[in-house]
């Protein structure tokens, strides 16, 4: 089959293949004629099966066939959990729409907001957005919906996991009620799918290996000693000459350290995490895909939406908390068919993230032990556990709730919604004034919670 035999016109199949595809991937051959007819999806495809363009293609497809946009209004909405993410898929808009009159733009934390509402105003047929950045602009009318026709809901999954599933129902009451409905994601749990059909209305269900990772990607883990894993990690980086690895970390804090100790044995790394201002996460990423940047080390949030071409390798330095996450974090390499390496050091105390891996994969993962970092605390072996997994909520922590966004939290605390401060202490005149201040300006954990809780 050919994008040819799927609906799409000229213009859209120029651009596809300008990009040098001719084939569709599975998602993409199941998605598109459906969406073209109207119908309501609900997919789950591994992440690099291409189910971006899965839904972008066909949302492109209906969109040239209607009228333009007016002022202030969007006639697609595509909602995303993270800058990085939502910027990947504008570009990706912005890319097959070139030959069509179609315009679009993205918002999102992190900038200023001013540039965003002037694009608005004349109105764009296709808008991606950050849900706490979009609640922004749709507060202060700068963006509305009267016309809209399709809302598209990407990473669904990881939006409802952290925590936006009050924020999508405040944009969605304001939305027209007849609209297509889209929601894409890597992964869907029992819990996830379930709310995802009160969202919307009577979705074709496709599903594509989702939760398994691409079968052109090599796994290995090599046992070690916590105290050992920079060491180790720099020796694996300098013996194989790897020249791009994207490293993930479970914290911000973990990341920042593991940057400085690279940094100390001469190799080029940089950081990508929440606390990062937006321009430098940019200037990061920008300077990993030039080459000027080694080793990439990011948290899994800012994860969603990093498209590298060919990426060799991802490292594990942490096993993630959630094992599904450990399919979207292996899933930045061996995209489209190519191959790719997923190597995770593993230490005694990581036996249960590990087995929690292996039982969602249902593939025990190859032992490398590495001459000179073998373990004094031995890793014990696992058994391949063939129960279904059941969908295991992850732990909301420190690294959510202080937020992806702070630009967003600040925002959202101008609109009404207030920190805990917490127990107050006695105080009078300038100094109680001072606290009340450096309170009400810290970014803190209870911002989050708050917010979650005033937008239900």
């Amino acid at each position: 089959m050919s994008f040819t035999n799927l609906g799409l016109s000229a213009p859209i199949l120029t651009a596809v293949s300008e990009q040098g595809y001719d084939t569709p991937t599975p998602i993409q051959a199941k998605a598109i004629p459906a969406i073209i007819k109207g119908r309501d999806i609900m997919a789950a495809a591994q992440t690099g099966t291409g189910k971006t363009a899965g839904f972008t293609l066909p949302l492109l497809e209906r969109l040239s066939q209607g009228q333009k946009a007016g002022p202030n209004q969007a006639r697609a909405l595509i909602l995303a959990p993270t800058r990085e993410l939502a910027a990947q898929v504008a570009e990706s808009v912005a890319l097959y729409s070139k030959n069509l009159p179609l315009t679009s733009t993205v918002v999102f934390g992190g900038v200023k907001i001013n540039p965003q509402m002037m694009r608005l105003r004349k109105g764009v047929d296709v808008l991606v957005a950050t849900p706490g950045r979009l609640i922004d602009l749709m507060g202060q009318g700068a963006v509305k919906f009267k016309n809209l026709e399709v809302l598209v809901l990407d990473e669904a999954d990881r939006m409802l996991d952290m925590g936006f599933i009050n924020d999508i129902k405040r944009i969605l009451k304001i939305l027209p009620a007849k609209r297509q409905n889209l929601m894409f994601s890597a992964t869907f749990s029992d819990d996830i799918r379930q709310l995802a059909k009160g969202l919307i209305y009577n979705p074709v269900e496709i599903s594509v290996e989702s939760n398994k990772a691409a079968k052109t990607i090599e796994h290995w883990i090599h046992p070690v000693d916590k105290t050992k894993k920079p060491a180790l990690l720099t020796h694996l980086i300098e013996k194989n000459n790897w020249r791009q690895v994207l490293v993930f970390t479970r914290t911000k804090h973990g990341a920042n350290r593991l940057v400085k100790q690279l940094d100390k044995s001469k190799i080029e790394a940089a950081a990508i995490h929440g606390n990062k201002s937006q321009s430098a996460r940019t200037k990061a990423l920008a300077g990993f895909k030039s080459g000027e940047i080694r080793i990439l080390v990011a948290t899994d949030i800012v994860a969603r939406g990093l498209d590298i071409d060919q990426l060799p390798q991802v490292v594990n330095y942490d096993l993630p908390n959630v094992s599904e996450d450990y399919v979207h974090r292996i899933g930045r390499t061996g995209r489209a068919g190519a191959s790719g390496e997923a190597i995770s050091l593993v230490t005694a105390d990581d036996i249960q993230e590990l087995s929690d891996i292996e039982r969602l994969t249902q593939k025990l993962l190859c032992r490398k032990i590495v001459e000179g970092f073998e373990p004094i605390n031995k890793l014990p072996e696992t058994r391949l556990d063939t129960r279904p997994v059941k969908a295991k909520k992850p732990k909301k922590s420190k690294q959510f709730k202080q937020s992806d966004n702070q630009d967003e939290q600040k925002n959202k605390r101008r609109h009404g919604d207030k920190a805990s401060q917490g127990p107050k202490k006695r105080a009078s005149g300038h100094k109680a004034q001072s606290k009340k201040s450096t309170d009400n300006k810290s970014v803190s954990q209870d911002v989050w919670k708050n917010s979650v809780k005033k937008h239900k």
